[in-house]
């Protein structure tokens, strides 16, 4: 199946706006559907297009790379010959799909750029590891564009629910809580995005299969060993310590806290020492990574706490068949719980996961912000987390709380309010219940993230 994805838009205005100027780089975890979006748009748009597939390219187009870049007549008509193509000056576009695996074509986008006869576009994951860009010099003439897993608006679009996330926008803007019903069928939207995940071969075999839940499983069970293998390809000393991280996510995420504790990987672990790790997981796109915010104030970046990270799975689909075996699944009714919202155990880090998804999916950088109270030796204050205006005239903070059950308290958000009020520009907590407003912060439920 062909999934509508919104950054089509951005295919678009890329294109529009560049008029050739710029090659534009896809990058993004394995199977999020990079290849089929960039086929199809190159296949819609143009009068004709090459897509070079570096999986599977042969020795001759390699060769013209390497021969001919500085001869591009001869360039481009082998590529013409190769893949029996015929090119058209401003209406074709020559695709470099997975470009990690030959980084050299990234390299000559300077030249073909300067040339100007035809547009192009690089898909790849895993572009900024040191062992993808040694010992080339990359294009300033290329933008770069980060593509994830289907967020829920195109998760509900596949579903046949565009209408829904047009009265879920209306509700939010004008800040009233859906009609009942209508409330209800959305989270139960929710909860079938956070079981199958945005990878779209799982949604695919999920809807193929009469929506069940066991098809799209054996779809994510696939694509988390193709993880699994990309990390066994690491050619550096950091893989066993990638490999610790990842099989790790699923408990980190089960504490209270969300936090890696270095500690449960190795007792004399530090943070410096998974620095590498850390930074494959995040480029891989495989993870999202979100940061303790010391003093969250204009720029958040700026009072980042690198030693505090939280470590959640880029989609949720794939934490939950991470977490569990395919055993587990079967014997214990897992999917059902899930799908009624009676999970007995860990729902709270499946919940909080699906929020980061939303949010990253969004645009947005993940911030934490956590106070330790050296009286009670204790942590205090948790806002899960804190989100930006962007704004460096009238910059204003967001914290944002999670709460998975109907029944909750809000003190940290209360305290937090409190101490940073002249900071803040709204208060949210997102849980399970329709939106209300209270005493200056929006109760919103969780499926209306996405338009945050």
């Amino acid at each position: 199946m062909v999934f509508e994805r919104k950054v089509y838009n951005k295919l678009l205005q890329w294109k529009e706006t560049t008029k050739g100027s710029k090659a534009l780089l896809v990058e993004g975890a394995r199977r999020i559907g990079k290849s089929t979006l960039v086929a199809e748009f190159a296949k819609k748009e143009y009068k004709s297009h090459i897509l070079i597939d570096f999986n599977r390219a042969n020795a001759t187009v390699k060769g013209a790379f390497t021969q001919h870049i500085h001869d591009l007549d001869t360039f481009f008509m082998i590529l013409s010959s190769e893949y029996n193509v015929q090119l058209y000056r401003r209406k074709s576009i020559i695709v470099f799909d997975e470009i990690q695996q030959f980084p050299l074509a990234r390299q000559v986008i300077k030249y073909l750029v300067a040339d100007g006869r035809y547009d192009y576009i690089e898909t790849g994951s895993l572009i900024s590891i040191k062992e993808n860009v040694k010992d080339i010099t990359l294009p300033s003439e290329e933008r770069r564009l980060s593509m994830y897993p289907m967020d829920f608006e195109e998760f509900c679009i596949a579903m046949g629910e565009t209408q829904l996330l047009v009265y879920i926008r209306k509700c939010f803007e004008d800040k009233k809580p859906l009609e009942q019903s209508l409330h209800a069928k959305a989270m139960l939207l929710l909860r079938q995005y956070i079981i199958v995940g945005g990878m779209p071969q799982s949604v695919s075999a999920y809807i193929e299969n009469g929506r069940k839940f066991e098809a799209s499983d054996i779809e994510k069970r696939d694509i988390l060993a193709l993880y699994r293998n990309d990390i066994m390809k690491i050619g550096s000393a950091y893989k066993e310590k990638v490999l610790a991280i990842f099989d790790q996510i699923p408990a980190f995420l089960s504490r209270a806290e969300r936090r890696v504790v270095m500690s449960h990987i190795d007792k004399k672990s530090t943070f410096p020492q998974y620095h590498d790790t850390f930074f494959w997981l995040s480029d891989s796109m495989i993870a999202n990574e979100c940061f303790n915010c010391s003093d969250p104030n204009v720029g958040l970046s700026l009072n980042e706490d690198r030693t505090y990270v939280k470590c959640y799975m880029g989609d949720t689909g794939l934490l939950i068949s991470h977490t569990f075996d395919d055993n587990e699944i079967a014997d214990n009714g897992l999917y059902k719980e899930l799908l009624l919202g009676k999970l007995s155990v860990n729902e709270g880090m499946f919940y909080e996961n699906v929020i980061a998804q939303m949010l990253v999916a969004s645009g947005h950088k993940l911030y934490f912000y956590t106070h330790y109270n050296t009286q009670k030796h204790r942590n205090d204050v948790e806002i899960d987390f804190i989100l930006s205006n962007n704004s460096k005239l009238k910059h204003k903070i967001y914290p944002v709380e999670v709460k998975s059950t109907d029944r909750y308290s809000t003190t940290s958000l209360k305290t937090f309010k409190e101490h940073f009020k002249k900071r803040i520009g709204g208060c949210y907590v997102i849980h399970p219940k329709n939106l209300r407003v209270e005493d200056g912060i929006t109760y919103i439920p969780a499926y209306m993230t996405f338009c945050l």
